[in-house]
């Protein structure tokens, strides 16, 4: 018998962390992106408004709408959505293959606006500048040990909002860490966690 929330064997017998294995989606999900590295600024910059995007509903929502959300917003290139208009809000306010939610949808075009004016790689460089020291972090036996806010999450928040950007509180900001490889909060025995490197 596992202890409540511990790494669970999935169909091909190799343990995972248990939300990985609620659905196909979030087992490929949980496999081949969770906690990887992600760099650049318009492949963190897709990570954050999904982030943002997901407050308050479950990230399956997300991930399923992802295309979706890819092709509705420019595929998240930066300088595109910076240069979005009122017709494009309006736009995105009718598109059933995104979250429809306007302060969101105004959040992820008003970051960008702000993302835009930063020299290339800055976002890049302020997100992994939070990264913490994974030598000073024990891999989490079960669930209940993952945080949900850090001391580097609410620095990461806090920076981003100092800069304009909305919605990115620092719940939304760990989300972000895990998702992005920041953090490696795959459970210790979950086989998608990285290995330590030797010596």
């Amino acid at each position: 018998m596992t202890a409540e929330g511990t790494a669970l064997p999935g169909p091909d017998g190799r343990l995972r962390c248990p939300w990985g294995l609620s659905t196909e989606d979030y087992t490929a999900y949980h496999d081949t992106e969770w906690g990887r590295p992600v760099h650049g600024d318009d492949a963190l910059f897709e990570r954050l408004s999904l982030e943002a995007f997901q407050s308050g509903l479950s990230w399956l929502t997300i991930l399923r709408r992802r295309e979706g959300f890819r092709a509705a917003f420019a595929g998240f290139r930066i300088a595109r959505v910076a240069e979005f208009t009122d017709a494009d809000r309006e736009r995105l306010l009718a598109d059933p293959g995104i979250i429809r939610n306007r302060a969101k949808i105004d959040a992820t075009i008003a970051n960008a606006r702000v993302a835009a004016r930063w020299e290339p790689g800055e976002l890049d460089a302020l997100v992994w500048s939070h990264a913490p020291d994974p030598a000073g972090r024990r891999a989490p036996r079960t669930l209940a040990e993952v945080p949900a806010i850090t001391p580097e999450s609410t620095a990461l928040s806090k920076e981003l909002k100092k800069r304009g950007f909305r919605f990115t509180g620092p719940t939304t900001a760990y989300a972000l860490m895990q998702a992005c490889g920041l953090v490696d909060d795959h459970l210790s025995d979950c086989c998608a966690r990285a290995p330590r490197p030797a010596g």
